[in-house]
C-alpha cells in the first residue's frame, strides 16, 4: 500500500502513475463496486489543523480519524452538524472512520432534515487531482475561483475526481438537552404521517424515524428535539398534544438513552450482524410506504421523516426491479462483491447527467486512475 505523507509525495505519486488506485481512508466503508487496484493511503495526511471554536471552524486532515475531531469538538462543546454515520456496524468492517472518507461519501445521518448534509458544512478542500496537480478550494472564507463549486461536487464523489487532503468544516455549539417523543404501534403509512406533521410544525424537529420493529419489539416512531431544557420541554409537550390522533406518545430526556436511541437510527442498527442486502432509498416520504410493501423486505428503517428508507432483502435481490420506476434513488449499500458487480451499487443517471459526470472524470482524472469503476 502507497502511503504519501505530503501533497508534493503524493503529487508525484499520481503524475508519475502507471495503474490506477483504490484510495483507501479507515477503510470502514468500502461502498460501491468493487475496486481491482494499487491501495493508496490518506493516512498520511492526519492531525487537526485549526479549530477557532469562536469562529466555528475547524480544518484538519483527510485522514484523521472522526473519533479525534468528535473530541476535540466536545471539549469546546461543539459538534459536527450532520451526525456522521458510522458504517462498521452495517458493514463489517474494522479501523477507523475519517473525516475525508467522511466527506467523500457524503456521510450524514439523522440531522440531516434539519441542518443539511456533511457537503451543506464542508466549507473548503483542499485535494490531488488524477494529473497530479494540487488544487485547493474553499476554505474560512468562500471563494470560487476555478468556475466550479469543488467543495460541493468533492462530497460524495468517492474519490472519483481527487485524492482529499485537507477538509474544512463549519461547526455548530452542543445542545445542552434532548428530548423523544415516542408512539408505539403506528402503521409505516401513519408513522409517516405523523413525522410530516411534526416536520411540518414550528417545533424544530432535529430528528424523525421510523422502525417497523424496535428495539423492544412493537413499531416505534421517534421525533427528536434539541435545545435548552426549558425549550426540550416546551417542545415535547407541544408535539405530543399536536400527534394525540395517532394515539398515546412518551416522552425520553436521558441523555444517555437518547443519544443511543439516535445512535442506533443513525448507524442502521436493526441490519447489524443480519445476512441479507442492505439497500438505501431516497424518495418522496410519501411514496415510501407503498414502494416499501413493493419491496417486501425483510427489514426496514425509516429516516428523514421516510425520505430515507433503509430496506433489507435476501442476497442476490435487485431492489430496483421489484420497485420499477420510481420518483427517487437506490443505492446498494451492502452486499457480496459478485452483487455489487453484478448490479449497478448507484442509481444509474439519465443520460444528460451521465454525460456530465464523464466530462467532469475526464477533467479531473483523464487516466482514470482513482476508483475506477467505484461508481460505476
Amino acid at each position: 500500500m502507497l502511503a504519501p505523507s505530503t501533497e508534493a509525495e503524493l503529487s508525484a505519486v499520481l503524475r508519475d502513475a502507471t495503474g490506477p488506485f483504490e484510495i483507501v481512508g479507515g477503510g470502514t466503508r468500502p461502498v460501491g463496486a468493487p475496486v481491482a487496484a494499487t491501495p493508496l493511503s490518506t493516512a498520511g495526511f492526519a492531525g487537526i489543523r485549526l479549530y477557532e471554536p469562536g469562529a466555528l471552524t475547524l480544518v484538519a486532515g483527510a485522514g484523521t480519524p472522526l473519533a479525534e475531531i468528535e473530541a476535540a469538538l466536545a471539549e469546546g462543546n461543539q459538534r459536527l452538524p450532520f451526525e456522521p454515520m458510522d458504517h462498521r456496524g452495517l458493514l463489517g468492517t474494522a479501523g477507523e472512520p475519517t473525516i475525508g472518507g467522511v466527506v467523500a461519501a457524503n456521510v450524514s445521518g439523522p440531522r440531516r432534515i434539519q441542518v443539511g448534509a456533511c457537503r451543506d458544512s464542508l466549507i473548503g478542500v483542499r485535494f490531488v487531482d488524477g494529473r497530479g496537480e494540487i488544487i485547493k478550494n474553499g476554505g474560512r472564507v468562500m471563494k470560487n475561483v476555478t468556475g466550479y463549486d469543488l467543495v460541493k461536487l468533492l462530497a460524495g464523489s468517492h474519490g472519483t475526481l481527487g485524492v482529499l487532503t485537507e477538509v474544512a468544516f463549519k461547526v455548530l455549539p452542543r445542545p445542552d438537552a434532548a428530548g423523544v417523543v415516542m408512539i408505539e404501534g403506528l402503521s409505516d403509512a401513519r408513522a409517516v404521517e405523523a413525522l410530516a406533521m411534526a416536520l411540518g410544525s414550528p417545533f424544530e424537529v432535529s430528528g424523525a424515524a421510523h422502525v417497523c420493529a424496535g428495539p423492544d419489539g412493537p413499531p416505534v416512531t421517534m421525533l427528536r428535539v434539541e435545545g435548552f431544557a426549558e425549550q426540550v420541554d416546551y417542545r415535547t409537550a407541544r408535539l405530543q398534544a399536536l400527534l394525540a390522533e395517532f394515539g398515546p406518545s412518551t416522552v425520553e430526556t436521558d441523555p444517555v438513552r437518547t443519544a443511543e436511541g439516535w445512535a442506533w437510527i443513525r448507524d442502521a442498527a436493526p441490519f447489524h450482524g443480519t445476512g441479507g442486502d442492505v439497500w438505501r432509498l431516497s424518495l418522496k416520504p410519501s411514496d415510501a410506504p407503498a414502494l416499501v410493501a413493493k419491496l417486501n423486505a425483510d427489514r426496514v428503517l425509516y429516516d428523514w421523516g421516510g425520505g430515507l428508507v433503509w430496506a433489507e432483502l435476501p442476497p442476490g435481490t435487485d431492489a430496483r426491479a421489484r420497485l420499477g420506476r420510481f420518483d427517487g434513488h437506490a443505492t446498494l449499500v451492502r452486499a457480496s462483491a459478485e452483487t455489487r458487480t453484478r448490479l449497478p451499487v448507484f442509481q444509474p443517471d439519465p443520460a444528460p447527467l451521465a454525460a456530465i459526470t464523464k466530462g467532469l472524470r475526464a477533467q479531473f482524472d483523464p487516466r482514470g486512475l482513482l476508483n475506477p469503476g467505484r461508481m460505476g
